[in-house]
């Protein structure tokens, strides 16, 4: 399946003339169950737009144009082995509308205040889905950013925040998936990731803390080279994040690979990396993915 221009077109007169069909086609998709047959989950990552992050690499609207993502996005979710997807109320809409998430989890992305760039950019409030509409919509869960800066009073705000948001899915037996990270300020004053993993092996114990019930709770991680530590800070199942491929993509299958072997990491959220590859072959991309997560299928 492919999002002609044909198709496309007709998407745009529906936003005008049937916007109801939008909300019908998500709420009426059929379902599967969440874990699946193996326990195991590829999710491709398609909510990156709604935090105003559209660059990739060098090129500073690489992620931009709605008609090319929504068309890798159908084209990697007909792949086998992927099992669904995490995206704002637009794009997992949409996706329902052209029939692409059909038997596919569909989990809505929650706290996107956190505008990339912007001074205020860690204090992650809820501008996409809430609980009740993750709810009402039929969708299978709600995922949740977690960025820690010990030095940023703002992130206490989240912290509080993302533990509500825990307990009210967890009261409704709907997937809480958290992606703690830990974050720092450099020399211009601006947020970047810490990159070293006992900050990170920090960040997931305060993640897996968080609510009145952890039950349903699942982490969004990086693939770390110390993944048997970060990973033994918590019971929680993890999905491995992939970041910006822009640094080369061997080194994070490379990472997958190994992080596989740890018992309670179960897949991979990945979106740059499959979406937007270097050579524009979503489908090898992906399915180079779905084999790391399912190597013997």
């Amino acid at each position: 399946m492919t999002v002609t221009t044909q198709t496309y077109q007709a998407l745009l007169t529906a936003r005008v003339f049937e916007p109801a069909s939008f909300g019908r086609a998500l709420q009426n998709r059929a379902r599967r169950t969440p874990q699946g047959a193996d326990g195991n989950l590829l999710l491709i990552a398609a909510d990156h737009t709604a935090r105003g992050k559209i660059s990739l690499g060098g090129d500073p609207v690489a992620m931009s144009d709605r008609h090319t993502l929504l068309d890798h996005l159908v084209r990697v979710l007909e792949i086998p082995g992927v099992d669904g997807v995490l995206g704002s109320a637009d794009v997992l809409e949409e996706l329902a509308w052209l029939g692409a998430l059909e038997n596919k989890l569909a989990v809505g992305t929650m706290n996107r205040g956190g505008i990339i760039g912007a001074t205020w950019e860690l204090d992650d409030r809820i501008t996409a889905y809430d609980v009740e509409h993750i709810d009402s919509m039929g969708l299978d869960g709600g995922k949740t950013l977690l960025r820690i800066d010990h030095t940023d009073p703002s992130v206490a705000r989240t912290i509080e925040t993302v533990a509500k948001i825990t307990t009210s899915l967890a009261d409704r037996s709907l997937l809480s998936m958290i992606e703690p990270l830990p974050y720092v300020k450099n020399a211009e004053g601006g947020a970047v990731l810490d990159p070293s993993d006992e900050a990170l092996i920090k960040v997931v114990a305060i993640a897996s803390g968080l609510g009145s019930s952890s039950a349903y709770t699942w982490l969004k991680i990086p693939a770390s080279d110390r993944m048997a530590e970060v990973a033994g800070a918590t019971s929680l199942p993890i999905l491995m994040l992939g970041g910006d491929p822009s640094g080369g993509v061997d080194a994070i299958f490379d990472r997958w690979k190994r992080g596989m072997h740890e018992p309670n990491v179960r897949g991979l959220l990945a979106g740059r990396t499959l979406l937007y590859p270097a050579d524009g072959d979503v489908e090898s991309a992906t399915r180079r993915a779905a084999a790391v997560v399912r190597p013997d299928h």
